[in-house]
């Protein structure tokens, strides 16, 4: 494993977990303790699928604004179907991202009792694939990031299926996002402004392009462009304060990329994998010590947090 101290984000075979598993467990939860981030390779899902929901992406966003536009929801927050560019703004940026984005949630039945707050998904007309493509990678990713918590949940001294129970009906969302050519120079606008993210744990499928960096607790800017077949997976807030800053939620951004790189439109493909709603996010006893007391008191349900995030960013 590449040393923590280096400037480099450790990438970890999954398929250690069953081979290896005291050693993988330690190495990863070593790696989040120190970068929030961490590479996974070995996660079997499949290219093909990856390749065909990007394909289907892309077409989308490719159809004129006023006909993607047909598929926003005001007043969702952008929970479900389309986010037309320049509204999602990173917490305390004075500046829109340089986005547009869809997202795809949890396929629920209509009598569950999260239905209020988990809304059926919109499926464009236009791209009738991207039910069938674009659900098998959020089905995908969602199985993947389970195995990730069953691995942190032994690394915190917690059953292997600590997290089973409490993400099986989680609010999670599958963002596939464009970043489209910039076309003028010198804007104090970047394709995605210095965040964390709001939830458990993000699985970023291969983007397109560089462009992803993360701050190191040095203070620096790491960039971090994964092969084509890891997955980039991070802490969220949710897990942070759940873990009570045991696994920090790092600053990361996507920048501008220099000269005519920057003409190129880049795509995405994150996951964030999200509690239950009414999961109730409290600092677990076995991460608060004399020396990291217990940061939050209150405890929060995981909608509760949510909707308080979405305000700050302009997207509710």
């Amino acid at each position: 494993m590449t040393q923590a101290s280096t400037p480099y984000i450790p990438t970890l075979d999954i398929r250690r977990y069953d081979t290896d598993r005291e050693a993988f467990v330690a190495e990863l939860g070593a790696a989040y303790r120190e970068w929030g981030f961490a590479g996974i390779r070995g996660h079997g899902i499949p290219q093909g699928l990856i390749d065909d929901a990007y394909d289907t992406f892309v077409r989308f966003f490719a159809l004129p604004v006023d006909t993607k536009a047909h598929y926003h929801l005001p007043g969702t927050g952008g929970a479900r179907g389309y986010t037309a560019f320049g509204v999602e703004t990173a917490k305390d940026s004075k500046h829109f991202d340089l986005k547009e984005f869809w997202h795809i949630g949890r396929e629920i039945p209509d009598d569950s009792g999260y239905r209020e707050v988990m809304p059926p998904n919109l499926w464009p007309e236009e791209t009738p694939d991207m039910r069938a493509r674009g659900y098998a990678l959020y089905q995908a990713l969602d199985a993947l990031g389970s195995r990730v918590l069953s691995a942190l949940a032994l690394h915190l001294g917690l059953p292997e299926a600590y997290f089973a129970d409490k993400t099986d009906s989680g609010n999670s969302i599958l963002r596939a996002i464009h970043y489209p050519p910039i076309t003028a120079d010198d804007i104090p606008n970047v394709r995605a402004g210095a965040h964390e993210d709001i939830n458990l744990i993000t699985l970023l499928v291969g983007a397109s392009a560089a462009g992803l960096e993360v701050k190191s607790k040095q203070g620096a800017w790491v960039p971090f462009t994964s092969d084509a077949d890891t997955i980039v997976v991070n802490i969220g807030d949710m897990l942070q304060r759940l873990t009570n800053h045991v696994y920090p939620s790092t600053t990361h951004r996507v920048v501008n990329p220099p000269g005519e790189q920057a003409r190129k439109p880049r795509y995405s493909i994150p996951f964030f994998l999200h509690p239950n709603p009414d999961f109730l996010i409290d600092v677990l006893p076995s991460c608060i010590s004399a020396d990291n007391p217990n940061r939050y008191p209150e405890p929060i349900t995981a909608q509760g947090y949510l909707e308080e995030r979405l305000r700050e960013i302009k997207l509710k």
